[in-house]
């Protein structure tokens, strides 16, 4: 194949994959700008609906916050606990995750000062819930996840042959220049390529991170393979007959112990009899909210099965622990932020400008639409001659 039959397969993999995708990918671009502020968005909503913690001395042990709300919610056992996020922050609440059948979840918000519940809400039903889970999985699940993990992919494919086409290439002023006087169809070109241009690498990056996630069981070991690094075993606790799991206090100190001078950020409890606690931790040098740090336990024993020290993560953690910046634009703190609100509006940009091309192009084609053209322009001719 010679370059401009390279160059015309690629236009036509680029045109008929964006018809193709192009309404899906509008749906995930447009939540994806709305969960680039996920968090401060739903901060805010929550002080709004159970008010503001106001700080103290001295916070409550997590374990009695635990039992407070096994106690309060004992009349649905139903609702299992699976999680707590105890971010230091002296305003945030306590956020205790309950897991009902049906994928559902149930957050309890606790005072860390005074124990106290300041209520509870429907995660799925909240605005950030919902949200995500369009952006994920269009609120159908796993099959939601996998069209939306192809959908990524494919978005990928776009952004790669669109930045393959890009007019600048052969003159970079072209490739940035918009003719707003000139006919529509130019205008309309002219503001694909550079949308497209402009939003393709932090689209590449979006949607490479994107495809990891939604198949996470493939892209975890291919990317420990190509990084060299070995898979860890999946921890798990060794069943004693007869013993009952460790007091979570107890299992909150053997963690302070393996990562010492590292702040516990979030407790994950056993689902299963083989089910272990990791305990999420973040040294002063971590960058992200949370941590990167995590100890896993023997839920029997409180031994640990495994340790991750953030400040030393292996080369396939490293690759792994971008990912999330990468998604979400927080690599360059509030700018690249900003930008990424209008690089999730840029899919439905490109759609409706890439549809026009299509339509011009296929009004181009259309035998009954050139024979139009050739009567019109008889006709006009004729006129003329009988002026």
């Amino acid at each position: 194949m010679n370059s401009k039959q390279i160059r015309d397969f690629t236009f036509y993999i680029h045109r008929y994959l964006g018809l193709i995708v192009g309404l899906l990918l509008i749906i995930v671009g447009l939540t994806g700008s709305l969960l680039v502020f996920q968090r401060e968005i739903d901060q805010f909503l929550v002080t709004q609906q159970f008010g503001q913690v106001i700080p103290q001395e001295q916070r409550v042990p997590i374990e009695s916050v635990v039992e407070t709300v096994k106690t309060a919610y004992a009349s649905q056992p139903e609702l299992k606990l699976s999680s707590i996020n105890t971010l230091p922050d002296a305003h945030l609440p306590y956020r205790i995750w309950l897991e009902a059948p049906g994928d559902t979840r149930t957050q309890v918000f606790v005072n860390p000062y005074t124990g106290a519940i300041m209520g509870s809400r429907q995660w799925e039903r909240t605005l950030i819930g919902f949200t995500f889970k369009l952006h994920y999985e269009l609120l159908a699940g796993k099959i939601g996840e996998i069209i939306v993990g192809i959908a990524a992919f494919l978005l990928f494919i776009l952004s790669i042959t669109g930045i393959i086409l890009w007019p600048g290439w052969r003159k970079l002023i072209l490739g940035f220049k918009i003719k707003w006087n000139a006919h529509p169809k130019r205008t309309n070109f002219d503001i694909h390529k550079v949308a497209g241009i402009i939003a393709a690498v932090f689209l590449t990056m979006i949607a490479f991170t994107g495809v990891c996630w939604n198949f996470w069981d493939f892209s975890q070991p291919v990317i420990h393979v190509a990084t060299f690094t070995p898979m860890p075993p999946k921890p798990v606790s060794q069943l004693i007959e007869g013993k009952s799991p460790l007091a979570l206090g107890e299992i909150l100190k053997k963690a302070d112990v393996a990562l010492p001078n590292a702040i516990t950020t979030y407790i994950s409890l056993p689902k299963t009899p083989e089910g272990v606690f990791r305990v999420g931790k973040k040294y002063p040098q971590e960058t992200w909210k949370y941590g990167r740090s995590q100890v896993y336990l023997d839920q029997y024993t409180g031994k640990v099965i495994q340790l991750k020290n953030g400040l030393k993560a292996s080369r396939a953690d490293q690759v792994l622990n971008s990912f999330a910046p990468m998604h979400y634009g927080t690599y360059g703190g509030l700018p690249t932020r900003i930008l990424y609100i209008f690089v999730g509006l840029s899919p439905l940009i490109l759609s409706i400008t890439g549809f026009v091309m299509w339509w011009y192009r296929y009004k181009g084609k259309n035998p009954r639409q050139k024979s139009m053209k050739v009567i019109e322009s008889s006709v006009k001719s004729l006129s003329d001659l009988h002026r």
